[in-house]
This record gives C-alpha cells, sequence and structure tokens, in this order.
C-alpha cells in the first residue's frame, strides 16, 4: 500500500492510495466548482489502469453541484472503461444531495451504498 500524489488547493486535498485492489482517493475539504478541476486531473488519469476506484468522501464538508457534476462524469467514464466507482462515508448532506437529485440510485442502486456517516 503507498500514498502517491497529492493536489494542492486552498480548499481540498487529495491524497491517492493505490493497492491491487483498487485505487482510494481520499478528498479532505469542499468539492466546488473552483475545486472541481482539481479533482478531475486527479481521478480521470487513474480510471483507465484501475478495476475499482473509491471516493473517500469522509473529509468533505460541502459538495455542490460542480462536485455533484464532476462525480457523474467519471461514473460514466468508469463505467465506460469497465471500471468501478464507489463513493465510501459520505455525510448525510452529500447523501440527501444524491438522493434529492435522483441520482443515488447510479451506485449500484442502493443509497447505502453511499455509506453515510453522521455529521
Amino acid at each position: 500500500m503507498s500514498l502517491t500524489g497529492a493536489v494542492p488547493s486552498p480548499q481540498l486535498k487529495l491524497d491517492v492510495e493505490k493497492t491491487a485492489v483498487e485505487t482510494t482517493v481520499h478528498c479532505t475539504g469542499r468539492i466546488t466548482s473552483s475545486t472541481a478541476e482539481s479533482l478531475k486531473t486527479t481521478v480521470r488519469p487513474l480510471i483507465p489502469d484501475a478495476k475499482r476506484i473509491v471516493i473517500d468522501l469522509t473529509n468533505v464538508s460541502f459538495l455542490d453541484s460542480s462536485g455533484l457534476g464532476t462525480i457523474v462524469g467519471f461514473w460514466v467514464s468508469a463505467k465506460k472503461a469497465n471500471c468501478q466507482l464507489k463513493l465510501a462515508n459520505a455525510n448525510q448532506r452529500i447523501m440527501d444531495l444524491f438522493l434529492m437529485s435522483n441520482l443515488a440510485p447510479i451506485f449500484e442502486g442502493r443509497s447505502e451504498y453511499l455509506g453515510a456517516t453522521p455529521d
């Protein structure tokens, strides 16, 4: 298990952890229109070589519509590349955003797949 790459941003920190089984992107901060590009720059190159990518939202305090769109874009790209995309440890607000926008079903049709944690 090794940590590779970190994209600095005043509002979003990203750490990539690769194992033989999956690649996990640990996010810390806010995923917004001003930080979505750094998330894209980090995650998109991982998709072709990974069988499973986990976006760990444990330390994400806020996700706006741009962040939501970015994650949906990852899901579409991952599906085309036969890569499984998982979201992990979303707080209740983020989970509610996916539920209200009717996007929770894209993650295997189960809202619990988002792995909600208490606020």
